[in-house]
């Protein structure tokens, strides 16, 4: 029996595998119970930005990453303490398999702890969202959605240049200091997005929009679904989804219809030069006294020209900044009242009616020799 246990299989003894496989299937067994151990112990130290932190929240964001991560870590840790099999060293490209198999599980183990990582940025932002909310306002909730992006754009970078220097011995600093030589060619061909990054940084300091907010910008209007580090997703009005560029964003022209202070409607009259004066003073009257409503704020109604062909009436109104459906229930009373008052007065709009009069003038008169 002793000499069974100690039988080489693929140049390690079988009893090696079998602790190995032994101390793998323990972890995956009690992966739940450990991970929630070192997620509870994690949450003591994070529990120190604040109170009132939601601990289930940060456990359902890590405790999941934490599991992947101690098995994939015990699974490679024990496993290196066995000897390569010769039966499967070969080479690609001049490359040996247990070479690229290091790399391999070191990739995996590097990844899993960044994703780890880019868990504990998304409880960061979730805890700082929360007293946002309380304390803050929606475009304290863009910066914070803003920072998170970039925090786990950075994690991204940091652990490729892990990976480079742990998988495949790559000098890092060479790499950095190569990008210090190669910055200029690198800027030039990522200038468009070197600039979108920095009109994001403006457009997060500077607040002329947040998430949510109804533009005009370049012919565009829409609402503003996302903004992120390279461009800003608009839902349009025809519920099209249009990318912007974060720089064209900075240099144009962007109307930010959510902080109006007041919906204006307009309406424009050309009445028939037969109407009196008396009855046109008192038709502008009726639609002051039509305005006099509780939508309307303030309003404007005057006899504004005399042309050759009509009285020109202008109508303006403003009113609270209310959605558009009910501004245009307004606008359409108004509309209605108006023409319920031209009728009532008999009123009626230049050029609206044309008589054409053909006489004859009779059989031409015969010519003369």
């Amino acid at each position: 029996m002793h000499s069974f246990w100690n039988s080489i299989v693929f140049g390690n003894p079988l009893k090696a595998y079998i602790i190995v496989a032994a101390t793998i299937l323990f972890v995956i067994l009690l992966k739940r119970v450990i991970s929630r151990l070192i997620a509870r112990l994690i949450f003591r130290f994070v529990r120190r930005m604040g109170s009132g932190l939601d601990k289930s929240a940060f456990l359902d964001l890590v405790v999941g990453p934490i599991g992947i991560f101690l098995v994939l870590f015990v699974s490679i840790t024990s496993i290196e303490k066995l000897h390569f099999p010769g039966e499967l060293e070969f080479d690609i490209y001049e490359v040996r398999s247990k070479a690229i198999t290091q790399a391999v599980a070191v990739i995996i183990l590097i990844g899993s702890f960044f994703w780890l990582l880019g868990r504990l940025v998304d409880f960061i932002a979730l805890v700082l969202r929360s007293k946002a909310k309380s304390g803050g306002g929606p475009r304290d909730m863009q910066m914070i959605v803003f920072i998170r992006d970039f925090l786990k754009a950075v994690l991204g970078i940091i652990g490729i240049l892990v990976i480079l220097h742990k998988a495949f011995e790559v000098d890092v600093s060479n790499v950095v200091g190569g990008l210090g030589l190669a910055g200029a060619a690198i800027a030039l061909a990522a200038k468009e997005s070197i600039e979108n990054l920095i009109a994001s940084f403006v457009i997060f300091f500077d607040k002329p929009f947040k998430a949510g907010d109804v533009l005009k910008v370049n012919n565009i209007s829409g609402t503003v679904e996302k903004i992120g580090l390279r461009s800003t997703r608009i839902r349009t009005d025809q519920k099209t989804f249009v990318t912007v560029p974060n720089k064209q964003m900075v240099d144009s022209v962007v109307d930010n219809l959510t902080l109006r202070t007041q919906r204006k409607g307009e309406l424009r009259l050309e009445l028939s030069l037969s109407t009196p004066a008396a009855q046109l003073d008192a038709f502008i009257t009726g639609i002051r006294r039509i305005l006099v409503r509780d939508k309307v704020q303030n309003s404007t109604v005057f006899l504004d020209n005399v042309t050759g062909s009509a009285f020109l009436v202008n109508v303006d109104y403003f009113t609270a900044p209310v959605a558009i459906e009910e501004f245009n229930t307004v606008k359409q009373q108004v509309n209605l009242e108006v023409l319920q008052l031209m009728q009532m007065m008999g009123l009626s709009i230049a050029g609206s009616s044309t008589t054409i009069t053909v006489s004859n003038p009779g059989p031409p008169e015969p010519l003369k020799p």
